[in-house]
């Protein structure tokens, strides 16, 4: 139930709240039938889950007549420049005429969906509702995954956490039920292998409020990790804004074979690139190796895209996407894509062009791979498995280790865990249980029931496993440990997740994650020693023959097809109710109302002191911690109280601490909140790549509400800059990165040129001048990447602000041409 412009592909004009929504009763939506099967999922409006290949097709012609029939594109060249708003406009401007797009243009998107998960969806709907319209522009979805506890079990944790978050969950379901969006309910699956079996499809492209979100490139999708105030772009309507990438190339050569995986080609290459390397690149992979892998192996090797700071991962079509889609209730998305893909060169939108440029090029051979084991503490620290053993010694690691746990949005297909329960088959047999707590999530209802069909879930359960819901679970933080093992208590633990910084999983900082496939992780659960090697090693059996495992085998794809699983767990259909009321609570301290920013002032920036210096890494966890803290992701002055109470002091190696002007000792958000009040803004100085980890849109809202207004680092992570700019805080880095010496916490900060660069659409360039606290002054020159549109939002004191104009504007002259027509 879109707009009829909107569902025939029309671009209606770019203005956020536009006045054609806000005077047009929206038509009824359609559902296309569709013959392939007579499962529920066939139900589903598969028209709007199927992207608009031939406005894409043409869209892609414009863009060959605008740089020149001979430019050759990579595939994300391709479908990102055919979702442009106004191609010539992006791809021309200050770009000598199109020759220098990569890393320069400004690229104004038009995407096709918007996936939100129900932490950040919270925001991002309070966001949205601000706007004033009836309904979203283009399909969206929400899926509550990230507030599951994991702990006894799925039939023990899921209704726990249902009762315990009620009150999200019914914002949640009756804001998707106003405004047209499917709301899949806890229980259904987490994000990311629900886009993957219900979205996700070739030449799509996707914005998600996580960073995980490239998962489905695995599915040929351009998919992008973003904040809540970026899907609120899509949302209205207006473009959404991306510095043009470059085009990292991954040739993959050869085959895997015996227990290399999927995972080891991203865990390898995160040891290769490290978490900065892919940032401001997408990565494309290509080579003669990617039709052996299978279309859930592709989006493991995506998903984990965002370790190495890029923007997207994504792979092209292939003979192994036809099955995927087919076994998932999209035949007619294969047959249409399979057409295209066939297609001469030039209308093929779906494959690189012949003689595609790369900026840079790493290839990697399956048919050689190793496993490997990436962590602790960081998911680009990879170590050979051969190796592991040896770096364990020299590092004085834990031997042993307490939990192994596979599954997460990472590793959850029907491949990973039938690999898995090969390996528990084989440690059954021989009478073998696990010496680590075993922990299994399937990444979605489909997968559970299908799993649960096929006994592979017996399987684990009889040997001593626990289910977890359908849902982050441990991944993510929600996790309630049962071992025994107190904070701050060294230990460690092996996941086939995704991400490992210090506390994420357990809120121990001591816990060490590593990182590995799930096979690897099974395998090591049964030997409970960190230096095992399944692959030379032996365990000994009951009786005193030694064990050692086989090389894990599984299936891509089930023989008799996906279960369906429990019809509750649907989603409900996208089609607007506008008398549904969305449920908020005024007295609710999970869910609050936002307030407007103030806008910036009419001067340079002045008096700014500086709240803390941060030390080392700097996460979105660092800065916005989830566990616990992620009940307060709907009420900003709540979820603000955790502002880098994990950040490092890098005068006194302190955690969370920061010290007033007077040398009194406060908690972090504890001085900010007390600057604020008193009508001091501030500013953080931080090291390289500030930010990186997650899209928590919260890790710049938080700053912003206790009165942060400049970023000062080394280095940012991309989704985390981009969000500081769309809340109205300025990210500025160091010209020198040696001046981050020059200034400490409780200096005074003065801009220069910062107020002419915002009002010249991002010309021009920025100084600060630092006053000490002995009364001498230093200058730093800073550098910014504020583009045009980014300058309006810090003006107007966010991107919300600058909508919430825009939708007043509109509305006012819809009330005009109305009193002019009476």
């Amino acid at each position: 139930m879109r707009a009829q412009a909107l569902r025939a592909g029309r671009s209606i004009p770019s203005r956020a709240c536009h006045t054609t929504l806000l005077r047009t009763s929206l038509p009824s939506r359609r559902y296309l039938a569709t013959a392939e099967s007579s499962s529920p999922h066939s139900k589903a409006d598969i028209g709007s889950r199927t992207p608009p290949y031939q406005k894409l097709t043409k869209r892609l012609y414009e863009v060959r007549r605008v740089l020149g029939p001979d430019r050759q594109l990579t595939l994300a060249e391709k479908i990102l420049y055919s979702h442009l708003d106004n191609p010539e406009e992006s791809l021309l401007t200050n770009t000598q005429n199109g020759a220098n797009i990569r890393g320069i243009a400004n690229l104004k998107l038009k995407p096709d969906r918007v996936a939100m998960q129900d932490a950040s969806a919270q925001m991002a709907l309070l966001q949205f509702m601000s706007c004033g319209l009836p309904t979203t522009a283009v399909p969206a979805s929400i899926h509550c995954d990230h507030m599951i506890v994991g702990e006894k079990g799925a039939d023990t944790d899921l209704p726990s956490s249902i009762a315990g978050n009620k009150e999200v969950f019914d914002f949640l379901g009756s804001a998707a039920k106003k405004y047209g969006i499917e709301f899949w309910p806890p229980g259904a699956g987490i994000i990311h292998q629900t886009v993957l079996e219900n979205y996700s499809a070739p030449g799509l492209m996707m914005l998600g409020t996580d960073s995980h979100t490239p998962n489905a490139g695995g599915l040929g999708a351009i998919a992008i990790g973003v904040g809540g105030a970026d899907a609120v772009d899509a949302l209205v309507d207006a473009p959404w804004e991306l510095k043009a990438p470059k085009i990292l190339g991954v040739k993959l050569e050869g085959e895997l074979s015996g227990w290399a995986s999927p995972k080891d080609v991203i865990l390898t290459l995160a040891g290769k690139l490290t978490v900065r390397g892919g940032t401001g690149f997408v990565i494309e992979y290509f080579g003669s190796g990617v039709d052996t892998l299978s279309c859930t192996g592709m989006a493991t090797i995506c998903n984990m895209g965002a370790e190495v700071g890029a923007t997207t991962s994504l792979f092209p079509f292939s003979s192994q996407h036809i099955p995927y889609l087919e076994a998932t209730h999209r035949g007619s998305i294969a047959k249409a894509a399979a057409a295209i893909a066939s297609a001469p060169t030039a209308q093929n939108l779906l494959a690189a062009d012949p003689e595609a440029k790369y900026d840079e090029i790493i290839t990697i051979d399956l048919s050689t791979l190793e496993p490997h084991i990436n962590g602790p503490f960081t998911p680009d620290l990879s170590t050979p498995l051969s190796r592991f053993s040896s770096v364990v010694e020299e590092n004085n690691w834990p031997k042993t280790f307490g939990a192994g746990l596979i599954g997460s949005c990472t590793n959850s297909s029907y491949q990973d865990m039938t690999r898995a329960e090969d390996l528990v088959k084989q440690a059954s047999a021989a009478g073998l249980t696990p010496k680590a707590s075993f922990f299994i999530t399937p990444g979605s209802e489909q997968i559970r029931a299908t799993l649960d069909r096929d006994n592979t879930l017996s399987t684990f359960s009889s040997a001593g496993g626990t289910v977890l819901a359908n849902a982050c679970g441990p991944c993510i933080g929600q996790w309630k440990r049962t071992d025994g093992v107190t904070k701050g208590e060294s230990n460690a633990i092996f996941t086939s997740y995704n991400r490992n910084f210090r506390g994420r999983n357990d809120g121990n900082p001591a816990t060490m994650n590593f990182l590995a496939s799930p096979e690897l992780v099974t395998a090591l659960t049964y030997a409970g020693s960190t230096t095992f090697n399944p692959l030379t090693d032996t365990i000994p059996t009951p009786s005193g023959t030694p064990f050692r495992f086989a090389p894990p085998k599984g299936s891509d794809l089930p023989t008799a097809g996906f279960a369906e699983g429990k019809p509750e767990l649907l989603p409900t259909p996208g089609v607007p109710d506008p008398s549904v009321e969305v449920k908020i609570d005024p007295a609710s301290t999970r869910l609050a109302r936002l307030d407007p920013f103030p806008p910036f002032p009419k001067s340079e920036l002045s008096g700014l002191r500086v709240l803390v210096k941060v030390k080392g890494q700097c996460t979105t966890d660092t800065i916005s911690a989830a566990g616990p803290w992620l009940k307060y992701k709907g009420h900003l002055p709540n979820i603000a109280e955790n502002t880098l109470i994990s950040a490092i002091n890098a005068a006194t190696d302190e955690v969370g601490a920061a010290y007033d002007v007077d040398g009194s000792r406060a908690g972090i958000p504890e001085l900010a909140k007390r600057w604020r009040d008193a009508g001091r803004e501030w500013l953080v100085v931080a090291e390289h790549n500030y930010g990186e980890g997650s899209a928590r849109e919260h890790a710049a809202l938080q700053p912003r509400y206790l009165g942060g207004r400049v970023v000062l680092a080394k280095s940012f992570a991309r989704i985390h800059e981009t969000n500081l700019k769309k809340q109205g805080v300025v990210p500025l880095t160091f010209a020198r990165e040696s001046d981050y010496e020059l200034i400490n916490a409780c200096d005074e900060v003065q801009t220069v040129g910062l107020l002419d660069v915002l009002r010249s659409g991002g010309k021009g360039e920025v100084a600060l001048v630092v006053t000490k606290r002995d009364g001498s002054q230093v200058g730093i020159k800073a550098r910014h990447t504020l583009s045009e549109d980014q300058c309006r939002f810090v003006l107007a004191g966010s991107a919300l602000n600058l909508l919430a104009m825009r939708g007043k504007e509109a509305r006012e002259e819809v009330t005009r041409e109305s009193e002019m027509t009476d």
